[in-house]
């Protein structure tokens, strides 16, 4: 036992999986980065250990270790405090996966008499691992659910499996098993997930949006699902949209899947839709993120109306409905799909980067998001990093940092990002976004 406690310590070391900035020890100071330092930044002023071969190939063998361990564990506390751990490290190497979901299999049933934390890791598992199989257990496991968390979690599990059973049967049971249900930001987003959502308005409402004169704007266009590249493109401070030096409009892939698969207002689930704040740029201490600096995003309620606004005089002192409507184009005030953002911040999701990283493609060769490396619920673009040394060779995501540094007024970085589904099959076209920026007269 005190051997596979010592390979549990040791893989953990390794692979921190959080798509916030960890803190190993020791911790570096982070640095935070005004926009010339960005445009300063090249590719050979990068280096990673855990993407040259032997290093990948040392996390990867301490992975492997670590998951055989927690699965030989036998049942009891020990495992179970072990489980959480055991499924993040799945998905990441997608090793495993067998014996897994047979564990897993093993433990839903128990969810009942489990507290609400160990709910909530064993049923995003569940969604993130069980893509295919039907989940009879959900409907009988509702009742058992207290927390609206797991209870959510849950019940988009069963809306996958059985969407014409699920839908009516959720709309009756949540009202009566949580009366103030409007007061949940997880349980609102749900139930709009019930009912037919109305027509997207215009597209180039959005893209066309004022926000605040002078500030640049990062617009990442995704599929519904997640589960292609989307794109990003980026408006200047001068209100046009950048283009590369042959006059092309700069857009660039974008993954904003996470492990899980599970909708923005629910914790470790894809990137919500809807308006974030960029306030400013850092680099990460987590070791799956790399040492590219990140921009930071901030959600409603994360960020104070003050900072959301940088700095704006007449922001109010507290967020309301009203107010993250209010900075929405007029014909999108109102609709499900721009209030995810809303609810997410409320739901108390944070820490929501614009990163690169040090993630190896092939984990996830065969998916449809390949290249994309999926982690926590931020917006990823791929990086080359030479086996040889871990050296950087090229970078979507340092692209991106200095288009927007270039593109930005201000040395500290301000401005905003709009997340946004459209409807479509496959990846993201750089076709189709310049359709639409063309079609928005930009």
């Amino acid at each position: 036992m005190r051997m596979i406690a010592r390979l549990l310590c040791t893989a953990a070391a390794l692979t921190l999986v959080a798509c916030a900035p960890l803190t190993p020890r020791p911790a570096p100071a982070e640095k935070r980065y005004t926009a010339a330092e960005l445009l300063a930044l090249q590719p050979g002023d990068f280096q990673w250990p855990g993407t040259s071969q032997a290093g990948e190939r040392a996390l990867r063998e301490a992975a492997l270790a670590d998951i055989r361990a927690r699965l030989a564990l036998p049942a009891g506390p020990e495992r179970d405090a072990a489980l959480p751990g055991l499924w993040d490290r799945v998905l990441q190497y997608n090793l495993e996966m067998d014996a897994t979901r047979a564990l897993l299999r093993e433990v839903l049933p128990t969810l009942g008499t489990r507290d609400a934390e160990f709910q909530r890791a064993a049923l995003t598992a569940a969604h993130a691992l069980m893509l295919d199989e039907p989940v009879p257990w959900v409907a009988p496991l509702l009742p058992q659910l207290p927390a609206s968390k797991p209870f959510a979690i849950a019940a988009y599990l069963w809306l996958r499996a059985e969407p014409a059973a699920a839908a009516p049967a959720l709309r009756e049971r949540i009202p009566q098993q949580f009366p103030q249900w409007v007061d949940d930001a997880r349980l609102t987003a749900l139930m709009q997930r019930l009912i037919e959502p109305p027509a997207l308005p215009p597209l180039a409402d959005v893209l066309t949006a004022p926000l605040q004169p002078g500030l640049p704007v990062l617009f990442s266009v995704q599929r519904p699902g997640r589960m292609a590249m989307g794109r990003v493109l980026l408006r200047g401070a001068d209100g046009r949209f950048v283009r590369t030096p042959d006059g092309q409009l700069f857009s660039q892939p974008q993954l904003a899947l996470s492990r899980s698969g599970l909708p923005g207002t629910i914790t470790n689930g894809n990137t919500p839709q809807g308006l974030f704040s960029v306030t400013g740029a850092g680099t990460a201490t987590n070791p799956n993120i790399g040492p590219v600096p990140y921009l930071h995003t901030q959600l409603p309620v994360e960020a104070s109306p003050a900072v959301f606004l940088h700095g704006d005089a007449a922001a109010p002192p507290a967020w309301t409905q009203a107010l993250y409507d209010s900075l929405l184009p007029p014909g999108w005030r109102g609709h499900p799909a721009l209030r995810e953002a809303w609810w997410a911040g409320r739901a108390g999701r944070d820490e929501l980067l614009v990163h690169g990283t040090t993630l190896n493609p092939a984990d996830h060769a065969g998916q449809p998001y390949h290249p994309g490396t999926p982690q926590q619920g931020c917006l990823i673009s791929n990086e080359d990093w030479d086996p040889a040394t871990g050296q950087l060779r090229a970078s979507l995501h340092l692209n991106l940092l200095k288009a927007y540094a270039a593109a930005s007024r201000r040395e500290d970085l301000a401005g905003f990002l709009w997340v946004l589904e459209v409807p479509g099959d496959g990846p993201v076209t750089a076709a189709e976004v310049q359709a639409w920026v063309s079609a928005a007269g930009r």
